[in-house]
């Protein structure tokens, strides 16, 4: 009786949250990104926009693989907490998901400043010129 309104529910707070914290993200990290790119602010806003789209492609996946449940809930509060362990399980991914890309634009930031000695100019492909043959 209960498992429509479970999964209604489910699905609506896990939906929201997720666009949420996309477009926290998205706003956000892009200042990050920018400097991670050494102010290539058209590189930073492509991977910003790719770093969304497979947020939400892993997420709205997760969330569709974790409605199936096994029992129906049969009182409110059984049904209560099958929402309340569904949402956590959503909530701890979207967490590890962030913390999984602060790790890696870190390190990505780290090596950016590391070489900015070292600095390395690049060449458009269309007006770079063949190296003689010796």
């Amino acid at each position: 009786m209960y498992i429509v309104g479970c999964y209604v529910t489910y699905l609506l707070i896990s939906l929201v949250v997720t666009v949420w914290v996309a477009r926290t993200l998205h706003k956000n990290g892009r200042v990050f990104l920018v400097d991670a790119f050494r102010g290539n602010a058209e590189l930073a806003d492509s991977v910003n926009h790719l770093l969304v789209v497979g947020f939400y492609l892993i997420n709205v996946g997760y969330v569709t693989l974790a409605l199936r449940t096994y029992g129906t809930p049969d009182t409110m509060r059984a049904a209560i907490e099958l929402v309340s362990d569904k949402i956590g399980l959503v909530l701890l991914v979207l967490g590890g998901m962030h913390f999984f890309n602060l790790f890696v634009f870190s390190r990505m930031r780290k090596r950016s400043r590391a070489s900015a000695g070292s600095e390395v100019s690049f060449v458009h492909p269309a007006t770079a010129h063949p190296a003689p043959l010796a």
